[in-house]
């Protein structure tokens, strides 16, 4: 009678530590680094298409762009979780302020607006 409860009770712990164990594989997997997404507005809040927006790694300096469509938004997918990015836009001549994503900051979706002063 011990024995088999005592086995019972050690599959369930070896089940509890492996389901433990899973969600962190899984989520290193699916989603390397973080997922930087947002929007480039003007001055009345409207999206400024074919806007460029610049993105700064702090460590290596690389710069990484992408020109927004008529809706606004960016996506930089899969920046690396332990570097600072800066993130600026330009359109027009004209500079937005420019934004910090930190590594601290351990969200997989980060979403700055970025706003440049068309006026």
């Amino acid at each position: 009678m011990g024995m088999s409860k005592t086995r019972i009770v050690l599959a369930v712990l070896l089940a509890l530590t492996l389901t433990l164990a899973l969600p962190s594989v899984a989520k290193e997997k699916d989603t390397p680094g973080r997922l930087l997404t947002g929007k480039v507005l003007d001055s009345g809040d409207s999206p400024l298409p074919n806007a460029v927006v610049y993105v700064t790694d702090s460590r290596s300096r690389a710069v990484k762009t992408y020109i927004v469509g008529a809706d606004g938004i960016y996506r930089f997918p899969a920046l690396a979780s332990n570097v600072d990015y800066e993130i600026y836009a330009q359109a027009n001549g004209k500079t937005s302020d420019t934004k910090k994503m930190s590594q601290f900051d351990d969200r997989k979706v980060v979403n700055i607006v970025l706003k440049i002063d068309t006026r």
